[in-house]
């Protein structure tokens, strides 16, 4: 049976209201994984690991819906606006960063468990860094939701602030290695650790970029000089191409 825009509006919305349930999960696991850092609770870090499951099948659930719904209306040449073709492709984009985001946060949990009896304590600062980034992925996971540009532009504009945060801990942390504060063992799990965050913001700025697309059809790359913006040139194209 022939699909009408109508109805694929309809399908790509239900797309989209499960990753607002992907986000929100995503959100959690990653909020969890860095409470256990401070609170070195190894059991709870195995329990989050777990909850990586839910993420990956939800991910193959979506993508499969959203391959499907693109067949359907290829099939039986459904007249798709450029609106509902960016919006299908930011879907499966997201999906797929939101995926990578919550390997990030069971690589971190995996790091915790691996801290064992240790004591040691982190920088005071790990924990504003991590703070930030669980603001900055509940913004991207909104942006989306609400396909809000604005609040995408922020979540671009947060990222230098964790890039702050990392380079102010690896020089704290390289100082008392130096002056034999920090063992070399514990400067390398906290290492593993940030780094892992800063992957996390990376790819909530990917989100970011893809609302902008989304909304706009602006693609956004990240330069020297900072966020650029650049426009899709359509104007071969049609608006309700197939």
């Amino acid at each position: 049976m022939a699909m009408t825009p109508d109805q694929f509006e309809e399908r790509l919305a239900a797309i989209r209201a499960r990753l607002g349930v992907q986000g929100m999960l995503v959100s959690e696991i990653a909020e969890g994984v860095f409470q256990t850092i401070f609170d070195r609770d190894a059991d709870r870090a195995i329990e989050l690991m777990t909850r990586d499951d839910e993420v990956d099948q939800a991910d193959l659930e979506i993508e499969r819906d959203a391959v499907d719904l693109l067949e359907h209306a290829t099939r039986t040449a459904c007249p798709v606006s450029s609106q509902h073709i960016r919006g299908l492709l930011s879907a499966v984009k997201v999906n797929n960063e939101l995926e990578r985001i919550a390997d990030a946060a069971a690589d971190v949990a995996q790091r915790v468990v691996s801290l064992g009896d240790r004591t040691s304590k982190f920088p005071k600062t790990t924990m504003v860094m991590t703070n930030s980034v669980v603001g900055i992925l509940r913004d991207a996971v909104r942006c989306f939701a609400d396909s809000d540009a604005q609040r995408a532009k922020q979540v671009l504009s947060a990222e230098g602030t964790v890039l702050e945060f990392y380079d102010l801990i690896v020089r704290k942390s390289e100082e008392r290695i130096s002056d034999g504060r920090l063992g070399v063992d514990h400067a390398f799990d906290l290492h593993s650790i940030i780094h892992q965050v800063v992957v996390m913001a990376d790819h909530c700025t990917n989100i970011a970029e893809q609302v902008i697309y989304e909304v706009s059809g602006t693609i956004v790359r990240h330069t020297n000089a900072g966020w650029v913006e650049h426009e899709l040139d359509l104007s071969d194209s049609d608006d309700d191409a197939v």
